[in-house]
């Protein structure tokens, strides 16, 4: 389920990154940061503000912008001899 009242999309902040609402943390962060090994401990502690539900959130926005990604696949060249 996506909960996009954690997510906040603000031309004002962050330059129009998806934020965590009511904070300057953005969604591409977290997502590094866990990409990277992190764990939703490390993000806790690192920022006291963020709780497990934002990072829930951050984990489905992401997903539900996947899901409408499209991907065109090109018929590859044969290499010249």
């Amino acid at each position: 389920m996506l909960n996009t009242e954690r997510i906040e999309i603000n031309p004002k902040i962050m330059l129009g990154k998806p934020v965590i609402r009511g904070t300057r943390i953005p969604v591409e962060l977290l997502l590094r940061k866990l990409g990277e090994g992190a764990t939703e401990s490390d993000l806790l502690d690192a920022y006291p503000r963020l709780t497990r539900e934002d990072i829930q959130a951050a984990l489905s926005y992401a997903a539900a912008a996947l899901r409408h990604e499209e991907i065109m696949l090109l018929e590859q060249a044969e290499p010249i001899p």
